[in-house]
């Protein structure tokens, strides 16, 4: 199945990607990325498909239905830290924060300084992480 991002919201991009995901902390991830400028690192992510191994896309396209890469996410976050020959993911400051809560939320393992990531955030970036927290304990969508 073929997802693109051309003609859909952030919102509905992200429920796209959530087809099959049952992992509460995934998808209230994934929700988040596609609430946080209209679906702004969904759509990179969806278009950026970059010369990289299978386990480092950013998008998983094996399985019945395409879902985000948390892990191939992470790792690329971190071997960013690491100045390896990894394609560095590039955003602004409160962009980078809203990946790493995402990535952070949806599992995969990625050390988070949670001072640092909310501290670039603005009010509205704010809620939108606390609605998805609060999502993801709860199963509920915010």
């Amino acid at each position: 199945m073929t997802v693109t991002s051309e003609g859909t919201t952030g919102v509905e991009l992200a429920e796209s990607l959530l087809r099959g995901v049952g992992n509460e902390w995934m998808r209230a991830a994934t929700r988040l990325l596609g609430k946080h400028r209209d679906g702004y690192w969904l759509r990179r992510f969806l278009e950026e498909q970059d010369p990289q191994p299978d386990h480092l896309l950013y998008i998983d396209r094996t399985g019945t239905h395409p879902d985000v890469n948390w892990s191939g996410i992470s790792q690329r976050l971190m071997a960013e830290t690491l100045l390896t020959d990894a394609v560095r993911i590039q955003g602004s400051n409160s962009e980078m924060a809203m990946l790493r809560i995402a990535v952070s939320l949806a599992g995969a393992t990625l050390p988070v300084s949670l001072r640092a990531v909310l501290d670039v955030l603005d009010e509205r970036e704010f809620r939108l992480v606390q609605a998805a927290m609060t999502e993801a304990v709860t199963g509920t969508e915010c």
